[in-house]
């Protein structure tokens, strides 16, 4: 008996217009929520994944990476970039796309942007790690760098880990205004400071996010009290780091992937060998994470293909429950018979030919 197969050509793809308007639908808070649990649920499971550090290809101007990832059953990857001067022509320093397949049968089932999606789950990222390395209950969020991260990273922190203080500072005062008005409504007591030094007065935790791809010194030792936690999430690539090496070498040292994070995060500047512990392992509970109400904790985070996996999962989900959110994209050829690959494309001759094309 024959039996008609599903058409499996046809691939949601999910737009920057589409990904902003379900954000808004489902609430950009609300979506950094629930991927903070998604990632979380994937770092449980971290030892199922085929992992790698990504591929990049570097360029005096910048740099453009493959971040792939399986757990067996979906596929995914994220096409990256990171180009600081494009912000001076008046373009994003960052794009991104991805996509998620069936490893059953090779297939995509997602195609998607993902500059926005990448916003939104690497705040969450860094709220996670929060979550498991700061002391209780942190109010005061100390942001340096306040570009196109930085409203993402507040409201992440705010959702999730329950700050009500934001105080800002960027070598550009332009970017903070522009992020104290974006907050505006956010219920968030902000403040912008004259250096970074007041800006980390009284945090509880800060957040490094610049863009420029260099050596920088964001923080020193002097300025890090006792019990402090730090995401230091601009670094990811050889080259560029935030930290002073003794903030390092002070604090307890956190990473998602050591062999990605030795070549791009601030640990770069460590021996090879200096030891560092992994994220995962304190959510699963086999690492005790901060050893003290003192101690200076370091989430040391390049972003990692996981996260992205995750991301990609979230949203295959979301649109899922919401039509209207996605369009499909004729992506697959799919011949009547698997075989005649070229006789589909003569049947397509035909039938240009009758509609005088």
């Amino acid at each position: 008996m024959n039996m008609m197969k599903p058409k499996l050509n046809q691939v949601p793809f999910v737009s920057v217009e589409n990904m902003m308007r379900l954000a808004l639908d489902v609430g950009v808070e609300q979506c950094m929520v629930e991927l903070a649990s998604h990632i979380e649920e994937d770092f449980r499971r971290w030892p199922l994944f085929d992992k790698r550090p990504r591929v990049a290809s570097h360029s005096t101007d910048g740099v453009i990476e493959l971040m792939p990832t399986s757990d067996g059953t979906d596929y995914g990857f994220k096409y990256v970039n990171g180009h600081p001067k494009n912000m001076k022509e008046g373009l994003q320093t960052v794009t991104a796309f991805g996509l998620l397949a069936s490893v059953d049968t090779g297939y995509p089932v997602l195609l998607t942007e993902m500059t926005i999606l990448t916003a939104l789950r690497t705040a969450a990222t860094s709220a996670m790690a929060t979550k498991y390395l700061a002391r209780e209950n942190p109010k005061t969020l100390c942001l340096i760098g306040n570009g196109a991260q930085a409203e993402f990273q507040a409201l992440a922190l705010k959702a999730v880990n329950g700050i009500t203080k934001v105080n800002l500072y960027d070598i550009d005062r332009t970017a903070s205004e522009k992020c104290l008005r974006n907050l505006a409504d956010s219920g968030l007591e902000l403040a912008i400071c004259s250096t970074a030094e007041g800006a980390i007065e009284g945090a509880d935790v800060v957040t490094t996010c610049t863009a420029d791809k260099n050596y920088a010194t964001m923080l020193t030792d002097n300025m890090i009290g006792a019990g402090l936690h730090i995401n230091a999430i601009g670094g990811d690539c050889p080259g560029k780091t935030e930290l002073h090496r003794d903030v390092l070498l002070r604090s307890e040292i956190f990473v998602e992937y050591p062999p990605q994070t030795r070549i791009e995060g601030e640990i770069q500047q460590l021996d090879a060998d200096y030891p560092v512990r992994e994220l995962w392992q304190v959510i699963t509970g086999e690492d005790t994470g901060r050893t003290s109400a003192g101690a200076v904790t370091l989430f040391d985070g390049v972003g990692f293909a996981i996260e992205d996996f995750s991301a990609l999962r979230w949203l295959r989900t979301k649109v899922g429950e919401r039509p209207g959110f996605s369009q499909a994209l004729d992506m697959i050829a799919d011949p009547d018979d698997p075989r005649d690959l070229f006789g589909m494309v003569q049947r397509e001759a035909g039938r240009m030919a009758m509609a005088g094309i």
